[in-house]
């Protein structure tokens, strides 16, 4: 596995394309390659489903941990993977860190992944 760190995303408000009705300028397609590349990895794609899957509520690091057969620093970091990545924020509350999803990263992604005139599952 490759060491590099991971570029965090630009903004919602960025002015590149998001959609593949246009190509991405190289910068933006930089960028996203990041996030997909901390996407590429199985724990950290189930994470991310899973804090997402708290509809915007933070999630506990003690609250995933048990879901995997993973010792807690190999939890964290995969987390860390995905803060850097601009995917999650984290707040430290004494030992325990609360990680919450960036929803505008996540558009970003969904938005560069959609097809112009199909229509996204519901």
């Amino acid at each position: 596995m490759s060491k590099q760190e991971l570029p965090v995303l630009a903004s919602a408000d960025s002015c590149c394309a998001t959609t593949l009705s246009a190509p991405l300028a190289p910068d933006a397609a930089a960028e996203l390659a990041g996030a997909f590349k901390a996407l590429g990895d199985p724990v950290r794609l189930r994470l991310l489903s899973l804090i997402a899957a708290a509809g915007g509520d933070e999630v506990c690091v003690c609250e995933l941990t048990p879901a995997f057969e993973l010792s807690q620093p190999t939890i964290s970091h995969h987390l860390k993977v995905l803060r850097e990545a601009g995917l999650l924020t984290s707040e430290r509350r004494a030992t325990w860190v609360y990680y919450r999803i960036v929803p505008a990263a996540l558009q970003r992604l969904s938005e560069v992944l959609a097809v112009p005139g199909v229509p996204a599952r519901a």
